[in-house]
């Protein structure tokens, strides 16, 4: 494309502005217009739950650039409060109206790239019209939910996702009373229900009323707002916020004629380009590739939506650029805590009917010995055969965004748990271990792989066998602090010595508290010709299986029937 073409874009923020600045370092000469249907042309939206907080104090923080700096700095035109109603492909032009005037007009374009984004989504809740019901979006929404608490003391957050929880997080913050309603078991619905129990924990440490497996029916408007939920309570409050998810804003791709995928994103290839010449899209309103699996995906980050936004400028100016997918890294704050992700759940692998391996690991963020460490609970999922990682997930409070942020590059580069044993981290005992939770969640996982070590899996407790021994390999004193129910107690130490009270014709279901001792008993048994299994992860992962809904499930199966070693 010649240099000099006229490049329309629809939407700022991330893709849209990346977009903008990247065309004009790759061209002086270009005619470049954005069009921004709202004031603010690119602001921080993840940074909106902050300043409701109070943590960061001055709003002006929040706007990245303006129509005026993007003028100075980059020579683009910029148009805020415009709305671009139509497009036309075959003329290629926009209709855009100005949304103060109401004027409309036709801009032509050579290169078309839209940035929609994606719209809160709002279930027809019978009384959600109600203006003290809110969603957060934009700048705009963000100045409506802070004007609302100049009076508020009760509010509700609907929906436990990312927003959902840093709403819950601002609100307390503020000092204010939260009740938290998720419809399903868990908060963060994108993760695996035994990692985001010490989510729940840390929510209620803070004061956070979670209502877990119930959603909203309807809203009752009067001199206080009052939301009945489907358990039967209900709810008063002054200001209800509901984050429930997004969509992609793809009305304007719909009408102007362009495919959309399976997941309703837009469709677009490898270079960003949609179904129709001449016109890109980027950023949450596209359907991505999953970088793990090949499949369709909607993944609304921001991180991705700048990339694709650079992405799409070089493919207008004939820069060889491609998009590599999407893999879903992400973290997010929960008061102290930290949860991380990246790849794919558990969860997602079974609805695909993918193979998988699973191993957990809870080692501290950095070396014991030196003052203020904390435990990281890690969860990695790899292939059963070569190795390959699939997915991880992290929680802690230090360190979980570090690792995450390692195993999303391992995975990005293609390699494997037995690359992870050998991963050089940088190491002092104020910021790692010499064995760091990277290089032990490869070496466990390496073990099973490699067949030096058998699992099981907390299920299996509901079904024991007769043949089959629970065993707590850890000391006296833990084991009376709290074990699975039905375990006898065989202390690693003293394991070589008890050798004879072993019965071969059995099973032995090991752990120890996560699970490094309960392989050291593995191995000891294993070489002795015993048959036996560790529970990876050890009490530590079983208490956090117990919380979710499976394990709640199998608690009152065993109550009902009376099984005593099942492990609930």
């Amino acid at each position: 494309m010649n240099s000099s073409k006229r490049i329309v874009i629809v939407g700022g923020v991330a893709g849209g502005a990346s977009a903008a600045a990247r065309a004009r370092r790759l061209s002086e000469s270009a005619e470049i217009t954005l069009f921004e249907r709202g004031p603010y042309v690119s602001f921080a939206n993840c940074g909106l739950p902050y300043h409701i907080a109070g943590v960061i104090p001055e709003r002006k923080k929040l706007l990245v650039q303006t129509p005026e700096s993007l003028m100075a700095r980059f020579n683009l035109e910029v148009q805020v409060n415009t709305e671009v109603e139509a497009v036309d492909p075959a003329a290629r032009t926009v209709t855009v109206r100005n949304l103060k005037t109401g004027q409309t007009r036709q801009v032509p374009y050579d290169a078309l790239v839209l940035s929609p984004g994606a719209e809160p989504v709002r279930p027809p809740i019978p009384g959600a019209a109600d203006p003290r019901v809110r969603t957060l979006r934009n700048m705009g929404d963000m100045d409506a939910i802070l004007a609302a608490l100049a009076d508020a003391r009760r509010t509700l957050v609907v929906g436990a996702g990312y927003i959902g929880l840093e709403m819950a997080e601002a609100f307390r913050h503020r000092g204010l009373d939260v009740v938290l309603v998720e419809r399903l078991e868990q908060v963060m619905s994108v993760a695996d229900p035994d990692m985001v129990g010490p989510l729940h924990d840390e929510l209620r440490r803070n004061g956070v009323d979670l209502r877990l497996g119930c959603s909203v029916e309807s809203f009752e408007a009067g001199a206080e707002l009052r939301a009945l939920l489907s358990d039967g309570s209900q709810v008063a409050c002054d200001l209800a916020i509901l984050a429930i998810g997004v969509r992609p804003e793809t009305a304007l791709a719909r009408k102007a004629g362009l495919e959309l995928g399976p997941t309703g994103g837009i469709r677009v290839d490898e270079h960003m380009r949609t179904s129709e010449p001449g016109i890109w899209a980027v950023g949450d309103a596209v359907e991505v590739r999953d970088a793990v699996l090949d499949g369709p995906a909607l993944i609304p980050l921001a991180g991705p939506a700048n990339r694709q936004g650079r992405i799409a400028a070089d493919d207008i100016f004939g820069r060889p650029s491609t998009y590599k997918g999407t893999q879903g890294t992400a973290v997010c704050k929960v008061f102290d805590l930290a949860f991380a992700m990246t790849g794919q759940t558990e969860k997602g692998l079974q609805r695909l009917g993918v193979p998988f391996r699973k191993i957990y690991v809870h080692p501290a963020d950095h070396a014991t010995y030196y003052p203020g460490a904390h435990p990281i609970s890690l969860k990695l999922l790899f292939e059963p055969g070569e190795g390959h990682l699939l997915g991880a997930q992290a929680v802690g409070a230090a360190g979980a965004d570090k690792r995450i942020d390692v195993l999303a590059t391992a995975m990005r580069g293609g390699l494997t748990v037995f690359d992870l044993e050998d991963a050089e981290l940088c190491y002092a005992p104020p910021f790692g271990s010499a064995k760091d939770p990277i290089n032990m969640a490869g070496f466990v996982a390496a073990n099973v792989l490699r067949g030096d070590v058998a699992l099981w899996e907390p299920e299996e407790l509901a079904t024991l066998r007769e043949d089959q021994v629970l065993m707590d390999v850890r000391t006296l004193t833990e084991h009376r602090a709290g074990t699975i129910p039905g375990a006898e107690l065989a202390p690693v130490d003293e394991l070589r010595d008890r050798l004879d009270d072993l019965d071969p014709a059995k099973e032995y279901l090991v752990f120890c508290q996560v699970g490094l001792r309960g392989y050291v008993a593995s191995r000891l048994l294993s070489q002795l010709g015993f048959r036996v299994r560790n529970l990876s992860g050890g009490y530590k992962r079983w208490q956090m299986w117990k919380g979710t809904a499976a394990g709640l499930a199998a608690e009152r199966a065993c109550g009902e029937d009376g099984t005593s070693a099942c492990g609930a």
